[in-house]
C-alpha cells in the first residue's frame, strides 16, 4: 500500500495541474470505485462536473482536492447524500473535497485528453487547467481496493481555520506535517500498552508510516519491532522519531519506493528508493551495519524484517 513519501509526490505533481482547474466531464467506468460515495454514480458526477479545485492536500496516506464553485446535488452537514430536490443550492467555497484513497494499487495520472484509456482506469475526470488547457486525470487500479469520494469538509480539532474531510478527521497528523506535535506524540507513545510497530502503524496516533518506513526507522533506531512501547524511554523514542522523519524525507526526494509498475507518480514514473532500503525485503541478506543476516518474521499479517543481532528487544515484556 502506498504511505506518505508516495502519496507526497502525487501531491506534489497534481498541483501545477489541477490548482485551479475546472471539471468538464467525470465519467465512472467501474462503479467499485465509488464504494467509500456517499450516494450513486450520478450523485459522483453530478457534484463534481463543474466545481473547481483547490490545492491538493494531504494527512499521512489520504490525499483530498478541495472544491468550490458549483451547484450539484446538496449534501447533508454529514456528508450524506440528499435527493435531488436539493440541486441548484450553491456549494460553499472549500465545503467539499474529492477524497483520493489509493489502496494497494490506485494511481492517478495526468494524460492528454485524446490519450488512449487504459483497461484498468475506473474513473476519468477532464480538467481545464490554467495554463495547461485541457488535461486529463486518470484514477488507475488493478486490485479496486481504491475509491474516490466526495467528502464533506470539517474544522480540524487542534489548528482554527484548516479543515479536512470528515472520513479523514480521526487521522493523527504526520511526522513531515509542521504542526505535529513531537512532545504530545511522544508521551502518547511511551504511556501505550503496545508495541512499538504497532504504535507506529496506528494512523490514530502517527500517521504515514507503513510496513516499509516502519521497518527501515526501527532498524535504523536499532529498536526490534516487538519492543513494548512503555519500555522505549523518551530519549530512545525521540530518536525512533528523528529516523523516521529523516526516512520519510529521503524516500519523499527519491520519488518514493517501488518494487513494480503499481507505484507511480501523475506521470508514470516510479520511485528509486526501494534501492536504499536496508531492511524491508532483505531477508537473507547481510545486515549493512553488521554482516548478519536479515530476518523476516510474520506480523500483523505481514511481514516484519530485522537485524536480530542490532535490534533486540531489552526488557522482558510484563505478562497482561
Amino acid at each position: 500500500m502506498p504511505e506518505l513519501p508516495e502519496v507526497e509526490v502525487v501531491r506534489a505533481g497534481l498541483i501545477p495541474a489541477v490548482t485551479g482547474a475546472t471539471v468538464t466531464r467525470v465519467e465512472v467506468l467501474d462503479s467499485r470505485s465509488l464504494r467509500r460515495h456517499p450516494g450513486p454514480s450520478e450523485d459522483f458526477v453530478d457534484r463534481l462536473t463543474g466545481a473547481t479545485i483547490a490545492a491538493p492536500s494531504r494527512r499521512g496516506k489520504y490525499l483530498w482536492l478541495p472544491l468550490y464553485g458549483a451547484a450539484g446535488a446538496a449534501t447533508s452537514r454529514r456528508g450524506a447524500f440528499l435527493p435531488p430536490s436539493g440541486r441548484g443550492s450553491s456549494r460553499a467555497m472549500n465545503a467539499e473535497a474529492v477524497v483520493v484513497h489509493l489502496g494497494m494499487s490506485g494511481q492517478v495520472l495526468l494524460r492528454e485528453p485524446k490519450a488512449p484509456v487504459a483497461s484498468l482506469t475506473r474513473i476519468v475526470v477532464g480538467l481545464d487547467a490554467p495554463g495547461h488547457g485541457p488535461v486529463r486525470l486518470d484514477f488507475v487500479d488493478q486490485r479496486v481496493f481504491g475509491s474516490m469520494a466526495i467528502d464533506a469538509l470539517v474544522p480540524t480539532a487542534d489548528r482554527d481555520g484548516e479543515r479536512v474531510p470528515a472520513s479523514v478527521a480521526h487521522i493523527a497528523r504526520d511526522p513531515l506535517d509542521p504542526h505535529f506535535d513531537d512532545e504530545a506524540f511522544l508521551d502518547r507513545l511511551i504511556r501505550r500498552d503496545t508495541t512499538v510497530k504497532r504504535a507506529l502503524l496506528d494512523q490514530s496516533l502517527i500517521s504515514g508510516i507503513g510496513n516499509i518506513y516502519a521497518d527501515e526507522a526501527l532498524w535504523a533506531s536499532r529498536v526490534h519491532y516487538d519492543q513494548p512501547t512503555r519500555t522505549l524511554g523518551r530519549p530512545r523514542a525521540r530518536t525512533l522519531l528523528s529516523q523516521v522523519r529523516t526516512i520519510l524525507a529521503k524516500a519523499l526526494a527519491e520519488g518514493g519506493t517501488s518494487f513494480d509498475a503499481q507505484y507511480v507518480n501523475v506521470n508514470g514514473a516510479s520511485g528509486y528508493f526501494s534501492h536504499s532500503l536496508n531492511a524491508y525485503g532483505r531477508q537473507g541478506e547481510p545486515c549493512p551495519r553488521c554482516g548478519r543476516p536479515i530476518v523476516r518474521e510474520v506480523f500483523m499479517n505481514r511481514g516484519s524484517h530485522f537485524c536480530p543481532h542490532c535490534q533486540r528487544v531489552t526488557v522482558q515484556r510484563v505478562a497482561g
